[in-house]
Order: C-alpha cells, then sequence, then structure tokens
C-alpha cells in the first residue's frame, strides 16, 4: 500500500511542499493529495497590485501539477482529526463532503486577515489578504471619485506596499496611512529616509503612533477620539492563523499556530507537520519566524525533505532557517530592500530606489516560478525507495 501524504493548502508553502515532495519521492511508493478550494495559485505578495487593476498571470494548478502524480482536490477542508489521521472536506463542485485518511498530514492552510476585535471592521474595512478581498477592494477603488479618502490601517509591510501602490495607481485620491508605532521604525535610518522620501513624493499622510479604536462607513475613530475621513478603510494590521488546527488535538500556541520543532513536524502528533503562517516554529535567537512569503517556503522545503528523510531513512536537513533581508515595494517604480541580521533586526545597509523596485520584483517572480515548476531537478531514478509503512516514520 502507498504511503498517503495529504497536503492542505496551496499557498506558497503547501504547493511548494508538495511540489518538492512530489519531486524527491516515487509514485509507486506515495499518494501526494493536495486539497485547495480554489483552482488558482494566488501570489499573496501581489495582492495590492491586484487591488489597484494589475492584471496578474493566472496560474492553474491543473497545469503546474501536471504529470508530477500530486492529485488535486479542489475542496474546503471543514475538519481535521489528528487521533484517527483524517481530514473531511467539501468539494468545490457541490457534490458533497468526504473524509480523507492519511498517514503524513502537511498542514498548510495559512492565515487570515486579523480585525483585533476592533468594532466595525469586519462590517467596513477591506483587506487583501485573499485574492477575494482584493478584487473586491479593486472593484470599490475603481468606484472611488477624485479627491476621496483611503485609509490604510496598519504600518507592517502589506500597510506599506498596499499605500504606495495605491497612491501610485491613483494620484487622484488622498491615501493615508495609520500606524501604532513610528513610520517604519524597524527599518535602519536610511530605510527609514527612503520610506518617508517616497510617502512624501506620492502625497501620503502618515498617522504616527495612532490606534484604531473603531471603523465606521466613511471614517476611523482613534484612540485619542479623533475621527480620520475614510471613503475606503483597509485593514492590515496583522494576520491570524486558520482556527480549524485550534480545533484539533493538536499543541497549539496562543497565536492558534501548530507548535512544531525544528522539521516542522508537530511536537504533539509526529505524523502532522505545518508550514507557513500555521506553523509556530522557532528561527535564530529562539525568536518565531514571522508570518511572511520569505518564511513559508524554507519551512515548506525543511517539512518537505524531514518527510523524505523519514520515509526513506535518509539524514534530516540540518540547515537553519534565517532571514537575509525584507523587501518590500513602494509602487513600481520604488523599492526597498533592507537588509537584516539571521533573526530578522535591521542593518545599516539598504538597497533602494529603481534598483530596490527591480530586486523585488525578481524575488517574487523566482518565488512564483519555484511553485510552478516543482519537477525541476533532481531526476527520477535518483529518487530514495521508502520504506515499509510500519517502520517508515519511526
Amino acid at each position: 500500500m502507498k504511503h498517503r501524504i495529504i497536503v492542505l493548502g496551496a499557498g506558497y508553502s503547501g504547493a511548494f511542499a508538495a511540489g518538492r515532495l512530489a519531486r524527491r519521492l516515487r509514485r509507486e511508493d506515495v499518494a501526494i493529495t493536495l486539497v485547495n478550494v480554489a483552482p488558482d495559485f494566488v501570489e499573496r505578495v501581489r495582492n495590492h497590485q491586484l487591488a489597484t487593476g494589475q492584471n496578474l498571470r493566472r496560474r492553474p494548478f491543473a497545469e503546474m501539477f501536471a504529470g508530477t502524480g500530486v492529485e488535486l482536490r479542489l475542496a474546503k477542508v471543514t475538519g481535521v482529526d489528528v487521533d484517527r489521521k483524517t481530514v473531511t472536506v467539501a468539494d468545490v463542485n457541490g457534490s458533497g463532503s468526504a473524509e480523507l485518511a492519511y498517514d503524513t498530514l502537511v498542514y498548510a492552510l495559512g492565515s487570515a486577515w486579523n480585525t483585533q476585535g476592533v468594532p466595525g471592521t469586519a462590517e467596513h474595512a477591506h483587506e487583501i489578504a485573499g485574492r477575494t478581498g482584493a478584487l473586491r477592494l479593486r472593484k470599490r477603488l475603481a468606484s472611488l471619485e477624485a479627491g476621496q479618502r483611503v485609509v490604510v490601517v496598519g504600518g507592517g509591510l502589506t500597510g506599506l506596499e498596499a499605500a504606495t501602490e495605491i497612491a501610485e495607481a491613483r494620484p487622484d485620491l488622498g491615501v493615508a496611512l495609520v500606524a501604532r508605532g513610528g513610520l517604519g521604525d524597524w527599518l535602519s535610518p536610511k530605510g527609514r529616509a527612503q520610506l518617508r522620501k517616497v510617502f512624501a513624493k506620492l502625497g501620503i499622510t502618515a498617522h504616527e503612533h495612532t490606534a484604531v479604536t473603531e471603523v465606521a462607513a466613511d471614517h476611523v475613530t482613534t484612540a485619542e477620539g479623533a475621527d480620520i475621513p475614510a471613503a475606503v478603510t483597509l485593514w492590515t494590521a496583522g494576520f491570524a492563523a486558520d482556527r480549524i488546527a485550534g480545533a484539533t488535538t493538536l499543541e497549539i500556541a496562543g497565536t492558534g499556530q501548530i507548535v512544531v520543532d525544528r522539521t516542522m513536524r508537530s511536537v504533539s502528533h509526529p505524523d502532522v507537520y505545518a508550514v507557513g503562517d500555521a506553523a509556530m516554529a522557532m528561527g535564530p535567537g529562539n525568536k518565531p519566524l514571522r508570518m511572511s512569503c520569505a518564511t513559508g517556503i524554507p519551512v515548506a522545503w525543511q517539512a518537505a525533505d524531514s518527510i523524505v528523510a523519514r520515509l526513506t531513512g535518509g539524514k534530516l536537513p540540518n540547515a537553519p532557517i534565517r532571514y537575509v533581508n525584507q523587501c518590500i515595494s513602494l509602487g513600481r517604480t520604488e523599492g526597498l530592500i533592507q537588509v537584516v541580521t539571521a533573526d530578522d533586526r535591521a542593518k545599516p545597509a539598504a538597497l533602494t530606489g529603481r534598483p530596490a523596485a527591480l530586486y523585488k520584483e525578481l524575488v517574487c517572480k523566482a518565488a512564483a516560478w519555484g511553485v510552478a515548476n516543482p519537477m525541476f531537478g533532481l531526476p527520477a531514478r535518483r529518487r530514495p525507495v521508502v520504506r515499509r509503512r510500519a517502520e517508515a516514520l519511526v
């Protein structure tokens, strides 16, 4: 009987993990099923571009995984029973629900926007954590008249990229960003200076050291009681892990993420691996790895190679996961590449301007290419043989 591997979610982490497993294991030994609700790969790091009217290339999973042996199941995950080792799904074509059994599970259901419990956010704010939200915002932005205001709440990477993209695409609108801290206060002095330069060039108003306590249809209210007018509010103040894992007996962190060891294996259930935003993985300095594409692909690589090693009796990967830089697009012609330490703290060096924009574009294309070409590399004849199931995961 083949060893059954189910991968839940086909974002950067899930799709990359499924492809690497197919690349490194023999079809005679394993059955790999990739479960995802949408038929196309979504470049989440480009959702701010999608929201401003840019057309992105379609990447159908059916084409990406053709000939790999990976079975694509278009379905919504409705439940996971890690004790019975089953997954419950509802097929998107309306054919009903099904229960899928696994021997190894790769949990990659990712994250969604986090309203932080702020009143009115769910009812009145937009989000770009997913393709649906980005398209909804796209339609709303297209309907705005000149002079109307857009407020982006959240001063992290997503907020910075969204605010600058909107301001560049629609210079006739008033764009403001609200941040709890200082503008780019985690960046180096050179990085902060570049950020302020671009904000000034694009006419973006920055409300620094400001917390939003309520979102209404036409404004946001701050902790000081001030109202900031907003025809559109875009909420980018963090992400929250998918909630399905929290309903299982898996060990879960306070963030809702699955606690894993350095091989991305659940510390409570050894047949479950978590990758991407779903995983509470520790990096250099014993600091949690942040939710990002920069984290998602390396941990997916680590998980896939760990599964292969345990199934075939090979050597477990021991390369540490570390950061090198933070890549920030500031519209289509400006960018910021902040060099960081292994544990993600800013170093003095930073690349700015057009070269940084080109670098960021190259990184995005490389990440998408890596996901879209899962069989590039290791030839089939060199793939190791899986041991008997009874001893494979000991």
